[in-house]
């Protein structure tokens, strides 16, 4: 029994460890991973899992092992931000697998990427004619970044010189879960009462909204718990 409780101790503290130290790392740590995040990645899981139900490794050491890697790695993140040279020994550089529409089979080959993988990466880019690209590079997360040619790019407004409203701000989220952010209406000089107005307007009371979110063009999108759908395509 006495076994059990310390395993259920040691993963509270594995939890709380990986925890701290994610944040402390920063949220590239969770995200599209390069090489050396990777590895980081892996190495703290492997220690925090030991903190959690390896008794035969005393907690303290699992522990201070874990601090060190954090520091190690938080080091290496800082050398990183000072110098191109480091982030380039860590993280490696990007790489061309198609340029000026020509595949780059040799440097392919370097990274033994193959065809299939890069017509998969591609067809995620909704590119399914490999005639369409003009510059495709292999970051250092290992994603596909794809430049189209000229005739095949998605036309914009600017374009077509079609006018357009400027946006200078992000969407302000007003009431969630039927609970209203006072925090983002102080911040944009909105008040309640205008909140509350704009419900009226459209016959809506608080207590049955679950979203309302302040578009940057001025629009409001609302959308109540009933939402008066009497046939739903997916109903789980």
């Amino acid at each position: 029994m006495t076994e059990y409780f310390e395993v259920i101790l040691r993963s509270i503290a594995s939890f709380g460890l990986l925890l701290i130290g994610t944040r402390i790392l920063g949220k590239q740590t969770i995200s599209s991973m390069t090489i050396f995040d990777f590895v980081a990645s892996i190495s703290l899981g492997a220690i925090a899992a030991n903190v959690a139900f390896n008794t035969s490794v005393k907690a303290y050491h699992a522990m201070l092992a874990f601090v060190i890697y954090v520091i190690i790695i938080f080091t290496m993140a800082l050398i990183s931000l000072k110098s191109r040279k480091a982030r380039k020994f860590f993280a490696g550089d990007p790489t061309i697998v198609i340029e000026n529409g020509k595949i780059m089979e040799k440097n392919m080959k370097k990274m033994r990427y193959t065809i299939d993988y890069l017509n998969q990466q591609l067809r995620e880019k909704d590119v399914f004619n490999i005639e369409e690209v003009l510059f495709a590079i292999l970051e250092t997360n290992g994603t596909l970044t794809v430049l189209r040619k000229p005739q095949f790019r998605n036309v914009t407004k600017q374009d077509l010189v079609i006018p357009i409203t400027p946006e200078s701000k992000l969407p302000i989220e007003l009431i969630m879960d039927g609970e209203v952010i006072k925090e983002n209406l102080e911040q944009n000089n909105l008040t309640e009462s205008w909140l509350q107005s704009e419900l009226n307007k459209r016959s809506l009371v608080q207590q049955n909204v679950l979203y309302a979110v302040l578009s940057a063009n001025g629009n409001m999108y609302i959308d109540t718990y009933e939402n008066h759908i009497h046939s739903p395509i997916d109903k789980e």
